[in-house]
C-alpha cells in the first residue's frame, strides 16, 4: 500500500510503501485527527516506523502500490 502523507511547514511530502490495509491506515489518521492519538504512527516495509504529530498533518493519501517496470519491451 502506497501512503503519501502532506506536512504543514515541510517542503515535501512522505512517501512509503506498508503492509498495512487502507483500513488500518485509515483508522490509524482518524485516531490522529480526531485526538484520540498524538501522532500518526505507521509502519513501512522496511519495519521502520513513521510518526507524525497530528496537528501538523495537511493530508493523507492512501493507494495501491505502483508496480515497477523493469527490463525491456518489444513492440
Amino acid at each position: 500500500m502506497e501512503v503519501k502523507i502532506g506536512v504543514q511547514y515541510a517542503p515535501r511530502e512522505i512517501v512509503l510503501e506498508s503492509a498495512q490495509s487502507a483500513e488500518e491506515v485509515e483508522k490509524a489518521v482518524s485516531e490522529a485527527l480526531s485526538g484520540k492519538a498524538q501522532l500518526l504512527s505507521l509502519v513501512d516495509d522496511h519495519g521502520r516506523k513513521v510518526l507524525v504529530p497530528a496537528d501538523r498533518l495537511a493530508y493523507v493519501e492512501i493507494g495501491e502500490p505502483t508496480a515497477r517496470k523493469v527490463g525491456f519491451s518489444a513492440l
